[in-house]
């Protein structure tokens, strides 16, 4: 029986070769589904050139907090949006034989914007939201496999969620294919939920609940698991069905009869001009002051400063690409030998102030490191359940205790030996990580934090001679589990952010324009509790701002980010995302105007962390939405995006004012360039249901396209109402469609609505 070799391919096969796009959060910024089925089937095509036959995606999932370090991942907050791109990404790759693996079911992004996090919502909400991707994907573009979420669902584990797998899913949905675990996310009942007493009724939990495939990262895992499938715990009909799925899939693959392919590989040129034009368009202009984007012909010098201008980021989940063009080279590239670039790396997104002490400055009898004692107990009392040396004190215990046979949440550790110091002078020591511990050296206590109340950095000043060892010792108790503890120091670093930010500063002042490049920190496990550009970066921009020359600053990654402390001090501001390997092309093309920008938000950009969650598709609120200290609105609405022209909105039309429950109409516009470029617009479509039995959101995103239009030119655009997109569900949870009058909002964005229409409904 042949395998299904998989792999993951968000935004680009993760592979040797593999082209890569813009990542997912831009693909959903060019609001542009005909690029995202093109740019599917590219790298279908390269997919299936090894052999893979199922992908690991794509992210389906509602990015209802943009603190969600996952946020890169997905295709953004709206549930059409997302059901819109996610059919255009999973057809190309089905038509093609390869099964696609919509993922996480369901809904795992939870209270603060943190990575799977318990959700506990009802069904409407998850009807309304979350489940519409999933659904659209499975029935409109034929998804095969589903992939389970780390987190429960009401109490449930997702893996293991008999209602979410079976009831829904399966019986209700009528879904054919097969349903696989997240990672390791079975033994999650064990480590995480504490809903199953061991590895085998996890397993015996997962199956019974409707998991197909148990994803383990390690073959020798399946003996963790295999008990219940052996002694009849497991209903056989149940584990018949199971491997029937899966067999299912294997014989409409063909891989009984063609299990291989040809080891050559060749590489399709093209598919890097589309990561070029998926970047192009994914481009969002935030704000353009003066016009200042694009560049004057009149330029002769750019500074160009940042780290993210040289790195070329390509994103989480990403290949190492074909040779990624960073944004500065395309600037290079793009200016020739005419205008000069003086680039300066900045401040960079970290601005350390300490390190973990290296294990070569550590001893204990002449070994390197430090001698180690733990204890399952937080008094030191007794003989330690475990000695041994530890090279550098820098753990983080999550699921597990230090060492196996420990409690997870209930032990201390006692660390000593040497320090030897390589510098002479003054210097900061300290520890880092969960309160309950002390440091003592030469036997004196320097550090005493030995209580549990918070996480804590703690530093003291210390004297250092080179060369000479001093002893040392850290001590440290954990009660409650999800423990970090590192020993640090300001020794060796080169803490020098000033001097690069007056480095910086000093470049603008000699050039005709700064493009200020910065960028976020995030990923999977990197939630982010400040929205606010990381390290010293807005200093960074306030500097070169108050050189006086017009600055343009680029936002590289895949969420929002908080900017009112440096926003009306720059001229321009542009989102890049992670533009993938062609980006610094792209990015070059928009600054000199070869490319008008049309990428529009596919998330809202808060103005404030105090505001989340923020999105545009709420119910209506019991009172208002304002803070006694701060705005309701965001700083950027979903849908926003500026170009270098300008268009207008007039002739709103329906072919029918008064239709039918089941009857259908069409709304058309025109659409006028009436400035000097051609450009594209995105022109949106929001329906909002004026009386209803159960409160509805007060506006919905029900159609979109990009439109291309030339300066001077006028096209009519047309949207076709369906019941469908007028329809809700009751309080019975039923679809219907309630008769009465329906607000018809057309518009460049959820907040900048330029034509209306109501439509009624009747019996």
């Amino acid at each position: 029986i042949p395998i299904i070799p998989f792999d993951e391919a968000l935004h680009g096969l993760v592979r040797e070769g593999g082209t890569t796009f813009p990542q997912a959060i831009g693909l959903a910024a060019t609001w542009d589904t005909a690029l995202m089925s093109r740019v599917a089937h590219a790298i279908a095509a390269e997919t299936k050139q090894r052999g893979i036959r199922q992908i690991l995606s794509p992210v389906i999932n509602i990015a209802t907090d943009v603190r969600w370090g996952r946020t890169e991942e997905t295709y953004g907050e709206d549930p059409f949006l997302t059901s819109a791109m996610g059919v255009a990404f999973v057809r190309s790759f089905e038509q093609k034989g390869i099964i696609t693996t919509p993922k996480h079911f369901v809904a795992n992004v939870g209270d603060g914007g943190r990575d799977s996090y318990p959700i506990h919502i009802n069904e409407r909400l998850l009807e309304e939201l979350h489940f519409p991707p999933f659904k659209a994907c499975i029935e409109q573009g034929g998804s095969r496999s589903i992939m389970t979420a780390y987190n429960s669902l009401n109490g449930v584990a997702a893996s293991s969620n008999h209602w979410l797998l079976t009831e829904k899913l399966k019986k209700q949905w009528g879904f054919g294919g097969f349903v696989l675990s997240d990672a390791n996310a079975v033994g999650g009942e064990v480590v995480l939920h504490y809903t199953a007493k061991d590895y085998p009724q996890s397993g015996l939990h997962a199956i019974n609940g409707g998991l197909d495939v148990i994803f383990q990262t390690e073959y020798k895992h399946h003996q963790l698991f295999q008990q219940p499938f052996l002694d009849g715990s497991i209903d056989s009909n149940r584990i018949n069905d199971a491997v029937a799925r899966v067999l299912k899939a294997k014989f409409e693959l063909g891989l009984f009869e063609n299990p291989y392919v040809p080891e050559d590989i060749p590489a399709n040129p093209t598919h890097k001009q589309l990561a070029k034009l998926a970047a192009l368009e994914s481009l969002v202009l935030l704000q353009n002051k003066n016009k200042t984007l694009p560049f004057s012909k009149s330029i002769r010098s750019i500074a160009v400063i940042g780290v993210d201008a040289a790195e070329a980021r390509l994103g989480g989940y990403s290949g190492p690409g074909n040779q990624p063009v960073s944004i500065l080279n395309g600037i290079r590239q793009r200016a020739g030998k005419t205008i000069t670039i003086n680039y300066q790396p900045g401040c960079g997104r970290s601005s350390e102030a300490y390190v973990v002490i290296p294990a070569a400055h550590l001893s204990n009898q002449n070994k390197e490191g430090l001698q180690a004692a733990y204890f399952n107990n937080i008094s030191f009392s007794g003989t330690p359940v475990l000695e041994r040396i530890d090279k550098q004190i820098d753990f983080r215990w999550t699921l597990f205790g230090p060492a196996a046979g420990m409690d997870a949440d209930f032990y201390a550790a006692r660390w000593s030996g040497y320090l030897k110091s390589p510098v002479t002078g003054k210097y900061k020591i300290g520890l880092e990580g969960n309160d309950g511990f002390r440091l003592y050296i030469n036997n004196q206590l320097v550090i005493d934090n030995w209580q549990k109340q918070s996480y804590h950095t703690i530093v003291t000043d210390y004297f250092f001679e080179k060369g000479k060892r001093y002893a040392i010792k850290i001590e440290f108790y954990e009660p409650k589990g999800n423990a970090t503890i590192k020993l640090i120091w300001n020794v060796g670093v080169q803490n020098d952010w000033r001097r690069k930010i007056n480095d910086a500063a000093a470049a603008a002042k000699q050039a005709d324009v700064a493009v200020v490049v910065v960028g976020i920190n995030e990923g999977e496990f990197q939630d982010r509790a400040l929205l606010s550009l990381p390290g010293n970066q807005e200093a960074l921009i306030h500097a070169v701002a108050a050189s006086g020359k017009p600055v343009v600053v680029l936002l590289v990654g895949g969420s929002a980010v908080t900017m009112s402390n440096w926003m009306d001090k720059v001229q321009a501001i542009a989102s890049v995302w992670y533009p993938g390997e062609e980006g610094g092309t792209a990015v070059a093309a928009v600054l000199f105007g070869d490319y008008n920008p049309a990428g529009r938000l596919p998330i809202t950009f808060p103005q404030h962390e105090g505001q989340l969650p923020l999105v545009y598709n709420h119910k209506p609120t019991g009172r208002g939405d304002d803070y006694n200290n701060l705005s309701g609105l965001p700083l950027f609405p979903f849908g926003y995006g500026l170009s270098y022209t300008s268009f207008a909105y007039s002739d709103v039309q329906l072919t029918a004012n008064n239709i039918r429950t089941k009857d259908s109409t069409v709304v058309s516009f025109t659409i006028s360039n009436t400035g000097s470029r051609d450009g594209d617009e995105v022109v949106q479509l929001y329906i909002r249901d004026l009386l209803s039995t159960v409160a509805r959101p007060v506006m919905e995103l029900k159609g979109f396209q990009r439109v291309h239009v030339k300066a001077g030119e006028s096209k009519t655009v047309s949207f076709v109402i369906t019941p469908h997109m007028l329809s809700m569900l009751n309080e019975q949870l039923q679809r219907v469609v309630e008769p009465g009058a329906f607000q018809l909002m057309i518009g460049a964005s959820s907040s900048d609505i330029k034509l209306k229409a109501v439509l009624n409904v009747v019996e």
